[in-house]
């Protein structure tokens, strides 16, 4: 998720550090002083529509960026994908000419891969050492079973195929790759489409949904509830097993967010309240194709509701009421922890703040330092923190090599 769209000194502070330019440059150009500028980015000054329009010219963007109330766009997470991974998606690892791999052996290692993905602190240093090999086996699986007369076994092959494939578009989201992202999406569709599995053709669209989501344009973000909720309706035409319905309910979470990133907070909340609590009270806590979907999962969203509109004392309110300890996933543990931190920076309440994002460090530092949101609130923390807190601040900002 994005953070709430920003106030107008946030907004200049926001394209001033992507020029890569420090205050004292921007307010000497500008021919103000950097005290003056510092209380413009704090928000405890409105600048003038002169120095506004010399802002504007000096930091290269137009007026009107500086003035719009569209979401910006978040400074991008460094491109850490491993350059083996990209290698072995684009197919430039060695031929593979021997017997492939047995399907319930591709089938463990990727159900290993998954859960090592979800529950590791060092989730990305291991994925970047096992994807590669995992990749290759599976499409090296795929494109022998293709040309096979077993049907059963081609149709196992593909389902792991299209499982590890979810698990990539996560992986080169999280790495700062969203092209790639957006290619293992559309490959994990035509893999589970040709296993003809309906729960993961529409796991696949719930995991283009979330490719989608990534993007700031509001079409994008729009287009990802257009998938979700056709791909629903289209699970809807066959058999409703409790993971189908695991998976609508996933889906309708997509739609929830997508309503949420374009400010249609009565929309979200009505969609989370009508449409995804009651498939998550029906089918309970659970991990089915990977999609965490469950009440805590629904409950954790009401607070991205409250957080993305900007209403910190609400989003409390309903992060009061969440346990994740008993969710499989890190990631979405680290999700709550990170959005709870943003409640309460919201508040300005810093040493709350602080505590969470150390906490988090701990729990998954690797996470942590890919957050842009995590990144922008510690930069932020370090300007205003109180001299108590600055040390350990400090020591953050270097672990995390923000600087």
């Amino acid at each position: 998720m994005i953070s709430p769209k920003l106030p107008l000194g946030e907004r200049i502070k926001y394209y001033r550090r992507k020029s890569g330019r420090t205050q004292v440059a921007v307010a000497g150009l500008c021919g103000i002083s950097e005290r003056y500028l510092q209380q413009i980015e704090a928000g405890q000054k409105v600048p003038s529509a002169e120095v506004l329009a010399r802002l504007a010219d000096e930091l290269g963007v137009p007026l009107a960026a500086l003035l719009s109330e569209d979401n910006v766009e978040e400074s991008t997470v460094p491109l850490t994908a491993a350059p083996a991974i990209a290698r072995a998606l684009m197919g430039y690892d060695r031929p593979r000419r021997s017997a492939p791999a047995s399907s319930s052996e591709l089938r463990e290692r990727v159900e290993q891969a998954w859960r090592t993905w979800q529950s590791s602190k060092d989730r990305f240093t291991t994925a970047a050492l096992v994807l590669p090999d995992l990749i290759s086996d599976v499409e090296h699986a795929v494109r022998v079973h293709r040309a096979g007369t077993d049907a059963e076994v081609r149709r196992e092959v593909l389902r792991a195929a299209a499982d590890l494939y979810g698990l990539l578009r996560s992986y080169c989201r999280r790495a700062g790759r969203l092209d790639l992202s957006l290619m293992v999406a559309d490959r994990a569709i035509r893999a589970a489409e040709e296993a003809d599995d309906p729960v993961r053709i529409a796991a696949a669209q719930w995991n283009l949904g979330h490719v989608l989501l990534s993007h700031n344009e509001p079409t994008a973000v729009e287009e990802a509830k257009e998938i979700a909720l056709r791909a629903g309706e289209q699970l809807r035409q066959g058999p409703m097993s409790a993971e189908a319905k695991a998976v609508e309910g996933a889906l309708e979470l997509v739609a929830v967010v997508s309503d949420a990133r374009r400010r249609r907070w009565w929309e979200a909340r009505d969609r989370l309240e009508r449409r995804a609590a009651p498939l998550a009270e029906e089918v309970g806590e659970g991990n089915v194709q990977w999609t965490v979907f469950g009440p805590t999962n629904v409950a954790m969203h009401a607070m991205s509701i409250e957080m993305l509109a900007g209403e910190a004392t609400e989003g409390l309110r309903v992060a009061d009421q969440i346990d994740t300890r008993g969710l499989p996933s890190r990631e979405r543990q680290f999700t709550f922890g990170l959005e709870l931190a943003r409640c309460h920076d919201l508040r300005r309440e810093d040493a709350a703040v602080l505590v969470h994002l150390l906490d988090l460090e701990e729990n998954a530092p690797e996470d942590l330092a890919r957050s842009p949101l995590a990144r922008g609130m510690i930069l932020d923390l370090q300007r205003r923190i109180r001299p108590t807190f600055r040390r350990q601040v400090d020591e953050l900002v270097q672990r995390l090599q923000l600087v």
